[in-house]
């Protein structure tokens, strides 16, 4: 039974190897910056719908391409802080927080919305 199941087996395995590890171990060693990266795909999506943007027309406002903006709101792009102020002039929003813009009384407020965050999605992915 054993040598039948493995005949099975090797007669349909892929002719190119599997590369889940690798890629799981990408996202592992990449989570950090990653988990910003989907942050800011979803603000910039969210937008985006809000305003009835196009790919291509958010990809005209940056000087940049569609394909670009495609791979940006996939969320596993490590993007510059170039190209999240072209985002921000682009949309009009602010994806990263300024802290200029953050009075004394306010630096409070700012502090337990991070850490609601934080928790989060500290939550989710740790339940994973």
């Amino acid at each position: 039974m054993k040598e039948k199941t493995r005949e099975f087996l090797e007669a349909h395995q892929s002719q190119t190897p599997s590369k889940w590890r690798e890629e799981a171990e990408w996202r592992r060693d990449n989570w950090s910056w990653l988990q910003h990266s989907q942050k800011i795909a979803v603000k910039v999506l969210l937008k985006m719908k809000q305003d009835g943007l196009t790919q291509k027309a958010l990809a005209e406002r940056m000087n940049c391409t569609q394909q670009y903006v495609s791979k940006i709101l996939k969320g596993t792009e490590n993007m510059s802080l170039d190209t999240i102020t072209k985002l921000e002039d682009a949309l009009n929003i602010r994806l990263i927080l300024d802290e200029r813009s953050v009075s004394y009384s306010d630096s409070e407020e700012a502090t337990s919305i991070n850490m609601v965050a934080e928790e989060e999605l500290g939550e989710k992915y740790n339940s994973k």
